[in-house]
């Protein structure tokens, strides 16, 4: 029988433990690229009524942003998290809390897509204020499973009677009903990679504006999109989500080429492939800049 030396059995511990670590480590950051979710339609939330005239109230919404999102000198907004007075962090509760006591099922498509995309920036500042401070969003694992990083996978609040999560409001809501890929510049993951958390609430009026000026200013930001010595280097966003961009690389491409700029469009022009991908997951926090 072979029996390990106690000081052996400590320095083999110790080398597990940093093994398990730096695993743990690896997933945390990997995951994200490796197991982007697919749009699957929750069929509840397919339900509407074309003929409501139901128009919700963001302004609560909209005066938090424009308290405490700022443009900082890389062209990249971000939010003011440590700088939330109390009576705005009740305020935003309280702004969540009125949007999940509403019957969504009874409003028109319009309605509805300002509703999910406004719920779900919401909630997603209101998480990082949960455990702020913290370096990224990645760094919240609240979400259920053994392997699962930050907190898209809980269940943060309840609608209709239905326990929703943020991962349920992208990838089974807004994905799969609307099939827009300007969605993606709509929800705020709160990093420096994500397209920009503006200082305005979604409105059904003004959707398609906003989708299209976000759209913009994604594509022409280095995060967005770079040329660099004749080599594509693209988000993350369209690696992880191909499928809703036309389901190819040429699709992406394509995409890029119709919100580009005329500089960076001459330098898409001929591209065959994109390079390569890259995303920063480091939290879009005004303290951090």
């Amino acid at each position: 029988m072979w029996v390990m030396d106690p000081s052996c059995a400590v320095s083999f511990r110790n080398l597990v433990a940093a093994a398990c670590g730096s695993f743990l480590l690896l997933v945390l950051f990997a995951a994200p690229a490796m197991a982007a979710p697919r749009s699957e339609l929750w069929p509840r939330w397919s339900v509407h009524d074309p003929a409501s005239n139901a128009v919700i109230d963001h302004a609560d919404w909209t005066r938090l942003l424009r308290l405490y999102t700022r443009a900082s000198d890389d062209g990249v907004v971000r939010f003011d998290y440590a700088g939330l007075a109390a009576r705005d962090r009740a305020a935003l509760d309280a702004y969540v809390a009125r949007l999940a006591a509403l019957p969504v099922s009874t409003l028109n498509r319009g309605e509805q897509q300002a509703y999910w995309i406004n719920l779900y920036n919401a909630l997603t500042v209101q998480v990082v204020l949960d455990h702020y401070p913290v370096s990224s969003i990645l760094r919240i694992g609240i979400s259920p499973g053994l392997f699962a990083v930050g907190p898209w996978g809980r269940k943060l609040v309840t609608i209709e009677g239905e326990e929703v999560s943020l991962d349920d409001i992208e990838h089974r809501i807004l994905r799969p009903i609307w099939k827009d890929p300007r969605i993606h510049y709509a929800v705020n993951c709160a990093s420096i990679g994500c397209p920009d958390l503006i200082d305005t609430a979604y409105t059904a009026a003004r959707m398609e504006t906003l989708l299209e000026a976000n759209a913009v200013a994604y594509v022409n930001h280095p995060r967005g999109v770079a040329v660099r010595g004749g080599s594509v280097i693209a988000s993350s966003i369209y690696d992880w989500f191909q499928e809703d961009f036309g389901g190819s690389v040429t699709g992406v491409l394509a995409h890029l080429r119709k919100y580009a700029r005329p500089d960076l469009a001459r330098e898409l022009q001929h591209a065959l492939d994109i390079d390569d991908y890259d995303y920063d997951w480091s939290l879009n926090d005004i303290a951090e800049q």
